[in-house]
């Protein structure tokens, strides 16, 4: 028998209509009771769309408000003590406190300095290799679990109401563990497994006692180099949760199984899924190692991109398993479909030729279906579909749109020390200090500021012919001087223009370079609220023209300080692009970073003496499997130095990087050889930058000194003690003060009476030094 289902879909709907029901609900204009009808809509449609496409269940308890795992820590009844839940609040306000964290008590006392702090909010980091965000559980020797929400089995009756046959899913016991932080020093969070185990299956029981026919437990970290504690706990915990009765789907995903291979076909589950895009080649081998009365599930069509399916290549995988396997064969995307648009067949935005090689969540899931019907029914009953997906990949594998030839000979003939500034890092830090003259802990922020209501309309109007060019320019000169000017009364050391006329940091710069297209709906979550339109990477990459200069010059003639030029690195526009995947990434990082390499040299010429490169997901790139990081490292990091490479040594480059762990990596982003990084650490106290002292990281660092996620206002004291544990174990004359990320998701109010405390403690901390010299 074959079966098709999804791990995951899409949950912010085609027009991002959780996004906008999630804000309004924030800004305190619609009920908790409007924001769950908005949930339960979304849920209704998506299940319809699931069973239309004739999958076998809907997949039930993959909906979130921010994220699976903060459900999941309601779910369990770990909400960490420090945020002071009495029992008064709803579940959903709770739930959004994690999330958000706590604004100050007294916010007028804030806005002038005060130091009511609030709550900071869960820390929050990446899913895997991802671009998608997760809460972080926090765990210590007190951590208790018990059942405490209702909202899956909530979910689960809903769907059955609706006439659906349901699988839940779930995050498995030891991913979770894992997941999360202890806030305990030396304390072990797998010592946790046993009083957890209990909670899933008491939540086990109850979803059998529902009618709920399979649970789907994610495991990913089985694609992990684990510790040997943790491979052990696996069989005795998944003995644990057999004792529930109910028939498990462990589902793997993003990497091969490798070692860990037998260990997963070998636990007392029902079925196991893999992921057959990843790791095609381990198929046979699971195939060989699961026992015929388990349920093989391969994640055939690719869950974290775009490209349509070659269902030739698919069929040609699945036909050995499904002769020569007795048991189940079900069908599957590779991992949830949360990572891609939730359709993108009537997208107008995008041609008619490119939008042929493209396949969203939809239309993946009628891929599944072609599929099945092939082996059950014969490649004759589905001839036509078949022929369609045979000229869409030859039409994309022919079509002139994708190469360049001067791209390929640029590439072919860089020189050998394209990757390098011309003199060392202390010799650059002497010429920028000479030229720049910046006071110790110097202030500054990382590039972009409130995106208005005004600043959005604006676009929109141009964007739909109803703005004027020279109108819309016109608006976003007004709203740089703006920030110009808030800055200069703020005191800030070393200004930002910005970004008023950005939409995206990865989408303002594809929009622009050869190589690229857009879609007007492929929206995907991020977190929570936070949704991006990644660009569609299909073709080889050029700059046609200079895309920042203009901007960043007119906002450097309005004041005498610095003023960044803010650009980002090709990496980046790597990862959070719906990447080709016909030649290697390396290939196409290589092509990126030309192209940015070029704007950097023609900031520098038009007089921009600072000049930052983002490059945030430069650790989500990194693969999942030890073995392979050194490669990925080592093309990243000089794709990283190439576009920074172009520039004499008194100009200063800044790069930035946020939600990772960069402790394992530390050497390899020393060698990106950036003159300041600047990087996310207010979340976890600075527990990050300690492995950055330890390395001795040679070059400039700011450690981010407060959460933008979070409309929290932090105080002067909050920041200066922040700094002063930075001071211990980074040099002050290499410190630099800034917030964690952007900031164009905030309001002015609270940016301002944020940016003022920043600079107030970087002012106390000057002082305090020159008192310490004195003394």
């Amino acid at each position: 028998m074959i079966k098709i289902h999804t791990l995951g879909y899409p949950r912010i709907g085609l027009q991002r209509e959780l996004k906008f029901a999630l804000e309004r609900h924030w800004r305190g204009e619609t009920s908790e009771a409007q924001l769950e009808d908005v949930a339960a809509e979304l849920r209704a449609r998506h299940w319809q769309q699931q069973r239309d496409a004739g999958l076998d269940f809907v997949t039930v308890g993959d909906f979130a408000f921010y994220d699976h795992v903060a459900n999941h820590i309601q779910l369990f009844g770990c909400e960490p003590a420090r945020f002071g839940f009495d029992g008064g609040e709803s579940p959903l306000a709770r739930y959004f406190t994690l999330a958000r964290g706590v604004a100050n008590e007294h916010a007028e006392e804030a806005c002038c300095g005060g130091k009511h702090g609030g709550k900071p909010a869960l820390e929050m980091t990446k899913w895997f290799d991802t671009n998608y965000h997760y809460l972080v559980p926090e765990f210590d020797a007190s951590t208790r679990f018990a059942l405490a929400s209702e909202r899956l089995l909530t979910e689960v009756n809903q769907a059955q109401a609706l006439g659906h046959k349901t699988k839940a899913v779930l995050v498995g016991p030891l991913t979770f563990l894992w997941l999360g932080k202890s806030k305990q020093d030396g304390f072990d969070r797998l010592d946790l497994l046993d009083t957890l185990l209990p909670a899933y299956v008491q939540l086990l029981v109850q979803l059998k006692a529902a009618g709920v026919e399979w649970v789907q437990i994610d495991e990913p970290i089985l694609g992990l180099d684990l510790p040997g504690a943790w491979l052990l706990a696996f069989e005795r915990a998944y003995h644990t949760l057999a004792t529930a009765g109910l028939p498990l789907l462990l589902a793997t995903y993003f990497s091969p199984l490798e070692g860990q291979l037998s260990i997963a076909c070998k636990l007392p589950v029902a079925g196991l899924h893999v992921d057959g895009v990843r790791a095609a080649h381990e198929l046979q081998s699971v195939a060989d190692w699961l026992p015929d009365n388990k349920v093989l599930s391969v994640g055939i069509v690719d869950g974290r991109n775009i490209w349509r399916t070659d269902l030739d290549r698919a069929l040609a995988c699945l036909k050995p398993l499904a002769e020569r396997r007795r048991g189940e064969l079900w069908i599957a995307p590779s991992c949830s479909l949360l990572h891609v648009p939730l359709s993108l067949r009537e997208d107008a935005a995008i041609d008619v030729e490119l939008r042929s090689w493209l396949a969203g969540a939809r239309e993946k899931l009628d891929e599944l279906r072609i599929l099945r019907n092939a082996l059950v029914e014969g490649e004759g009953s589905v001839y036509l579909e078949l022929c369609a997906s045979r000229a869409a990949v030859d039409a994309r594998a022919t079509s002139p749109r994708v190469r360049n030839r001067a791209v390929q000979e640029r590439v072919t003939h860089l020189a050998a020390d394209a990757d390098r500034r011309p003199s060392p890092f202390a010799v650059r830090q002497a010429a920028q200090a000479e030229r720049f003259q910046l006071p110790l802990y110097p202030t500054t922020t990382i590039g972009s500021f409130p995106q208005t209501t005004a600043i959005r309309a604006a676009r929109a109007a141009f964007k739909r012919g109803e703005l004027a060019h020279a109108d819309y320019e016109a608006a976003m000169r007004a709203e740089i001087e703006q920030a110009v000017r808030e800055q200069e009364l703020l005191d800030i050391d070393v200004l930002v223009h910005g970004e008023a006329e950005r939409n995206d940091m990865v989408e303002y710069f594809g929009e622009q370079l050869d190589g690229f297209a857009f879609s007007a709906n492929g929206w995907v979550q991020s977190y929570g609220s936070r949704c991006v339109k990644p660009p569609v990477l299909f073709g080889d990459v050029a700059r046609p023209a200079a895309m920042t200069v203009a901007w960043t010059a007119y906002a450097q003639g309005l004041t005498p300080r610095p003023v960044k030029g803010m650009l980002t690195g090709p990496v980046t526009i790597l990862q959070w692009s719906f990447v080709r995947d016909d030649q290697p990434r390396q290939d196409t990082a290589l092509q990126i970073a030309l192209a940015i390499r070029d704007e950097v040299c023609d900031l520098e010429a038009a007089g921009i003496g600072i000049i930052q490169i983002d490059e945030p997901a430069i650790r989500e790139g990194l693969p999942l499997r030890r073995a392979l990081w050194r490669d990925y490292l080592g093309w990243a990091a000089r794709a990283f130095r190439i576009s920074a490479s172009g520039i004499a040594d008194t100009t200063q480059l800044h790069t930035h990087m946020c939600y990772s762990e960069f402790n394992d990596i530390l050497p390899e982003i020393a060698a990106m050889d950036a003159d300041v990084i600047t990087i996310e650490t207010s979340r976890s106290d600075m527990e990050l930058l300690r492995g950055f002292g330890e390395f001795a990281y040679p070059n400039g660092i700011g450690p981010g000194v407060y959460d933008i996620h979070s409309p929290r206002v932090p105080s002067v004291d909050d920041i200066a003690r922040l700094m002063r544990k930075a001071a211990e174990v980074i040099p002050a004359a290499n410190l630099w003060v800034n917030p964690d990320c952007g900031l164009k998701t905030r309001a002015w109010p609270e940016t301002r009476a944020a940016l003022r405390n920043m600079v107030e403690a970087a002012k106390v901390l000057r002082s305090e030094t020159l008192q310490g010299k004195a003394a």
